[in-house]
């Protein structure tokens, strides 16, 4: 009995006891967590102040889209994808896995592909957003488009716009790509069809036609 004392009383000296351990492992666990995926991001709390505070009711805001200035009324909680679609109309834009896991929803932002669905319409700002809608031009499809027709490299058609986007962004800054090319470029694109063999084809044959 004596010896269990004598350990509590050195335990407690050294500011230790089993929650408190329990408390602080948690506490540490929590912390890495927010440090690995930036939730907390350092400077985030000063933006935040410092910045335009949104709602609770929607909000007027301007978008470039497609090279058109566009006004729409929004609640800070709608994302990019959600704006696009619901209030654009722009429903090329498919939502699927609405994570960022899949990159259906890619949309160019400044010329480089986003996922939608993970971004605030409100970070938008002055940036110009390009939809599947946009890269048509003069009336006729993008080659990307029409390879995709081609080579049958669609089958439910989800997964398809951010595919197109992503193949059509690759050949923009690289017109002779290899097959591990255009692999990478899509390793984001998730196609629940199977789906990828079409889809590597008609980006090569896009890019064998514009040559």
């Amino acid at each position: 009995m004596e010896d269990k004392k004598q350990g509590a009383e050195s335990n407690s000296k050294k500011g230790i006891s089993r929650r408190s351990f329990i408390r602080g492992a948690g506490l540490s666990t929590a912390g890495s967590v927010l440090l690995t995926t930036n939730a907390f991001a350092f400077g985030t709390e000063e933006k935040l102040t410092a910045g335009k505070e949104f709602g609770p009711d929607a909000t007027t805001i301007q978008m470039k889209i497609n090279g058109t200035v566009e006004s729409l009324s929004v609640e800070p909680r709608t994302t990019l994808a959600g704006a696009l679609r619901d209030h654009m109309e722009l429903t090329g834009t498919k939502v699927v896995c609405d994570r960022g896991s899949c990159s259906a929803c890619t949309v160019y932002l400044d010329g480089k592909p986003v996922n939608s669905c993970m971004m605030s319409v409100f970070d938008v700002g002055d940036r110009e957003i390009t939809t599947i809608e946009g890269i048509a031009k003069n009336g006729e499809l993008h080659p990307v488009q029409e390879a995709f027709i081609e080579h049958d490299a669609s089958q439910c058609g989800y997964c398809t716009p951010g595919m197109v986007m992503s193949c059509a962004h690759l050949l923009e800054h690289n017109a002779d790509p290899t097959l591990e090319d255009v692999k990478n470029a899509t390793r984001g694109n998730l196609c629940r069809c199977g789906t990828h063999p079409h889809v590597f084809k008609a980006t090569l044959a896009a890019a064998n036609k514009n040559n």
